[in-house]
Formats: structure tokens, C-alpha cells, sequence
């Protein structure tokens, strides 16, 4: 694959990676896939399709430097806006020789600037100068202040400057120490960009000191090697340009480039093949953040159906030991069984139970009413307290991670949903009367028409739930039988003496595990209040060894090309 192919493919890939949870490198990561990103479109991608395209110089500075004016004089004419007024140049002006305008256009370098052709005062486009005073083979562009107090602005001298072939610095000779001129230098050094300095406003008789620290300063920056040019303080003409004799350093420099093919080579050589290096050496960091953005979004996942897991088997556990056998629930089925006194008495009558089953079933029961609405109440209000107590934990546990802070925000999930108190009951009649539906279903072919007519469907299905409430706890046996034992014991031998022992095990299995799932299905509506939060994130798993295949084609393709 050629190195143009594997960088569009690495594109491509990084184009689909993305950083939305706030890990500790999200941030970098962000910044560092867009300059990528951008470095690929405005100037790696096209300037490896068109190589013998013009040299691009952009001049770039900190404000008040004299980049505007020094273009303007080197074309003899202002194309550029120059004052004392900050900032002058809002939107950047590329200058070019009338024969090379068709490299410039919307295809190739920078495709996200519109072309002008006129000044742009709101900016965010590019204007196209022709003229033929620039000689053909180079083109120059004036950029916006790398120190400007427009945050646009100094976004955009970055991207500029990250698109040149060739860095023509200009600072002053009172301000060339400055630091924000010397990070972009830096930066240049790092990726082995093309730089030369022009150092502008300098007294005649200050240039050999100044120039001689200002050279000992880009040594010491690994520049030594950058032409440093010196335009002598003077003043303009009435036009705003500097003499000609002025700036004839800057221009013979540029003529001798434009003249020389080879060193334009060898410019845009240098400079290509450290931006290439110096995209490549971001790939790992980039392919370690999006595993990192993978980890933290199952570890939210997680910790989610961790909580709420819990709060599930709490429910499974408390609605099956005996629990709900007390309090309203154990009062009301006492009542509809006979009476208190008579559920009392099994305590010391174990042993003539199933007399008393039989008789019961020979007469009237009460209203099963009361027993499933203090059922309905009992479970439905257990569900929306492990609910709550979920809620609480699972807030708890996301906002310890940045991630989980950013995603919950302001809002407060301590606490379950509003409605869960309604959505919880009606979750329990659902299940009772799956429970009836149970019922009736084991008796469709059974000939036991008459003891179920004796009881009814509803009795017999309250009986089904005693006995799941109860179903973990185990059926005391012998002489010491509690009131909650009791209590079960009626409805097993009750559901027994009709339907039979394997039967009875087989439905209380079914009816618990027809409970389990209805609240495990409730209890994942309440935590969608927080992976709802999750879904739809651009988060791709193996997505950082995808970028890290893409880093080794692109490699192997350079290496081939060497």
C-alpha cells in the first residue's frame, strides 16, 4: 500500500474514534485527534498527492510584529491589512504567482476555508491574491497573530502554520524572547518543520547583537540550521510598504527558493515527512485512550447491573424466606383461613393438620381481597425500598469517577423514579393473577372439581403464594410449628391435598421464578435512568487496535517507500 493509501486509511479510522467520557486523557485526546485530523486534510494528505505543488510559506508572528506589512512589501501593494489596530489580519491572504492558482483551490490545501477573492471582515475564509511580483513555485500566506486576543484567531494561525511547507517567522527586536513565539518554534523543532526567522524592526545599529543572541537562541531550540533574515528599522511610505531595500533580504531569499528546485524539494521533503512522524508518534496515546474510553463505559455498565443485580436477589431472597409472612400479610390470610385463635392452635395441634385442612375445605372461606391487596402492598413496597436503596448506591458509585460526574451532571438519582410505588404494584397484580392463571391451568385436567369449587381458583392461588413466600425458609415440622410456619403449612397442605406433593413444588418453582423475572424487568426500567445515559456514546470497542493496525500499515508502507 502506498504511504498516501495507509494515511487515508489511518484517517479514516481516527475519524471514527471519538473520546465522549471524561477519562484523565480524554481531553488530551480530543485536541490531539482534531490538530491530527486537521494536519491530515490541510496539509499530509493533500501535499502527498500534489508533491510538486508550490512551496507554501506561511508568516506567522505575535501581534504587532509586522507579518501584514512585510507581505505588502513584498509584493509592492497592499494585500493585507496592517494598522495599529488589533487584530488587523482576521481572516488569513495567500499570495501566489498568477500561473500557480489552480493549486490553491478548495481541493487541496485547507478544504475547510471557503475562498474569496475580496477582504472577509467576519473572517473563516481564505482570500486568493494573485500576483505576479511572487514568483512562480512559491506562494505566501498571512496568517492570523499566534498571540492574538481572538481565541478563533490564534485557533486558526495554529492550523495555518500546521499547513505550511516552510515557517517564515517574523518577530521583532523587542520582543523575539517572547514565550508564546518560541512554543510554536518548539513545536516546529519536534516535528522538524522548514523555519526561517525574520527579524523585523531592528535598529542599524543594534543588528549584530541582536542577531548574534537571537541565533545562539534557535541553536539552543535545535533551529540552528533556520535562515534568520533582518529587515533594519525604517519607516514606511505613504502606502504603509517598507522600501525595497529594506526587505531585499526576505525577497532575494524567497527569489533564490523559487529559483532552485531542488531546495524546494528538500523543504517540502523535511517538512512532510515531520509532519508524517509527528502524527504518527500521537497514534499510540490516541489507540490507549480509546481503550480507556472501552474500560470506563463497562466499568459505568457494570457497576449499574451491579447495583441493581444486588437489589434483585435481596427481592428474590426476601420474597421467598418467610419475610412477607407477617405483619398485615400473615393477619389478613389468618383471617380468610378460619381465625387467628384457630391458626394459633396449630401449635399445639400439628399433628391433626390435615383434619383440620379437610374441614376447612369443606367450608365458606372468606373475601380473598384483603389477602391480595396486603400481599400487593407488602411486595411492592419491599421492591421500591431495595429500589431506592440501589438508586442511592449506583448515584454513589458513578459519581466517584469523572465519567459517572459528568454523565449524571445536576441531576439527583439517589432516589428511584416517581411512579415506581404505582409501577411496583401493578408489577405484583400482574403477578397474582399469573399465579391464578397457574392455578387454573394444573386443574384444567385434574377431577378435583368440587374441592376446587369448595375453595375457588383465588383461594387456591393465595395459598400458591403462601407457600412462595415461604419456599426457602423450609415447612417446620414436628412440635414446634411458628405462627409464620403455621401459616405456610395450611397453604402447602392445602395445595397438596388437591393437586399433589410433585405438583405443589413445580408450581411454587414456577410462580418464584415468574416473580423474579417481573421484578428484575421493573428493576431494569429504574437503572435505564442510567445507562440510558450510556447509550448512543461513540464508543467502539477494539477500536484502539484498530488504530494501532492502521499505525503499523502506515509504517511499513514508509518503510517500503524509503
Amino acid at each position: 500500500m502506498s504511504i498516501h493509501g495507509a494515511l487515508a486509511a489511518l484517517r479514516g479510522r481516527l475519524s471514527g474514534v471519538q473520546y465522549p467520557l471524561e477519562t484523565n486523557d480524554a481531553e488530551t485526546a480530543r485536541s490531539t485527534r482534531r490538530d491530527m485530523l486537521a494536519q491530515l486534510d490541510d496539509y499530509i494528505l493533500p501535499r502527498l498527492d500534489q508533491l510538486d505543488a508550490p512551496l507554501l510559506a506561511v508568516v506567522g508572528g505575535s501581534t504587532g510584529a509586522g507579518k501584514s506589512t512585510l507581505v505588502n512589501s513584498l509584493v509592492r501593494r497592499k494585500v493585507s491589512d496592517a494598522g495599529v489596530l488589533r487584530p488587523t489580519t482576521r481572516s488569513p491572504v495567500l499570495v501566489h504567482h498568477p500561473d500557480d492558482v489552480g493549486w490553491f483551490d478548495e481541493l487541496r490545501v485547507l478544504p475547510d476555508l471557503p475562498r474569496v477573492a475580496i477582504h472577509d471582515q467576519a473572517g473563516g475564509a481564505l482570500r486568493l491574491v494573485a500576483d505576479d511580483r511572487l514568483p512562480a513555485g512559491v506562494a505566501i500566506l498571512d496568517a492570523p497573530d499566534v498571540d492574538s486576543v481572538v481565541t478563533e484567531n490564534r485557533t486558526l494561525a495554529a492550523q495555518l502554520l500546521a499547513a505550511a511547507d516552510l515557517w517564515l517567522f517574523v518577530t521583532t527586536a523587542a520582543r523575539y524572547s517572547d514565550a508564546v513565539p518560541w512554543d510554536f518554534l518548539r513545536a516546529a523543532a519536534d516535528r522538524q518543520a522548514a523555519v526561517a526567522v525574520v527579524l523585523d524592526r531592528v535598529a542599524p545599529e543594534a543588528v549584530s547583537e541582536v542577531r548574534t543572541h537571537l541565533a545562539a537562541m534557535l541553536a539552543e531550540h535545535g533551529l540552528g540550521d533556520a535562515p534568520l533574515l533582518v529587515v533594519e528599522e525604517t519607516a514606511p511610505d505613504d502606502s504603509g510598504l517598507l522600501p525595497e531595500e529594506a526587505v531585499a533580504s526576505v525577497r532575494a531569499w524567497l527569489d533564490g527558493l523559487a529559483a532552485d528546485e531542488s531546495a524546494r524539494n528538500e523543504i517540502v521533503r523535511r517538512t512532510l515527512d515531520g509532519a508524517i512522524g509527528g502524527a504518527l508518534r500521537q497514534v499510540p496515546m490516541l489507540a490507549d485512550a480509546a481503550d480507556h474510553q472501552v474500560e470506563a463505559l463497562t466499568r459505568l455498565q457494570d457497576e449499574i447491573a451491579h447495583v441493581y443485580g444486588k437489589a434483585a436477589k435481596r427481592i428474590d431472597a426476601a420474597s421467598a424466606d418467610g419475610s412477607l409472612l407477617r405483619g398485615e400479610v400473615l393477619a389478613r390470610w389468618q383471617d380468610f383461613v378460619g381465625t387467628g385463635d384457630f391458626m394459633r392452635s396449630l401449635e399445639a395441634r400439628v399433628g391433626r393438620l390435615r383434619d383440620k385442612v379437610a374441614a376447612f375445605l369443606r367450608g365458606r372461606p372468606q373475601p380473598a381481597a384483603a389477602v391480595e391487596e396486603a400481599i400487593e402492598h407488602g411486595l411492592a413496597a419491599m421492591i421500591v425500598e431495595e429500589a431506592n436503596r440501589a438508586a442511592e448506591k449506583a448515584d454513589g458509585r458513578w459519581r466517584d469517577s469523572a465519567a459517572g460526574r459528568a454523565l449524571l451532571g445536576g441531576d439527583d438519582l439517589t432516589r428511584s423514579a416517581s411512579d415506581l410505588p404505582a409501577r411496583s404494584a401493578a408489577t405484583v397484580r400482574e403477578w397474582q393473577d399469573s399465579v391464578l392463571s397457574m392455578v387454573k391451568s394444573e386443574g384444567a385436567d385434574k377431577r378435583f372439581n368440587a374441592r376446587l369449587l369448595s375453595f375457588g381458583v383465588n383461594g387456591l392461588g393465595l395459598a400458591l403464594m403462601i407457600v412462595v413466600f415461604a419456599s426457602t425458609a423450609g415447612i417446620p415440622t414436628g412440635a414446634e410449628v411458628g405462627v409464620a410456619g403455621g401459616t405456610a403449612v395450611v397453604g402447602q397442605k392445602l395445595l397438596e391435598a388437591i393437586f399433589g406433593d410433585e405438583a405443589v413444588r413445580r408450581l411454587a418453582a414456577r410462580a418464584r421464578a415468574d416473580l423474579a423475572q417481573r421484578v428484575e424487568e421493573l428493576l431494569r426500567t429504574e437503572s435505564a435512568r442510567f445507562t440510558d445515559r450510556l447509550g448512543g456514546l461513540p464508543v467502539e470497542a477494539g477500536a484502539g487496535d484498530a488504530l494501532r493496525a492502521a499505525l503499523v500499515t502506515v509504517e511499513q508502507a514508509r518503510e517500503d517507500a524509503a
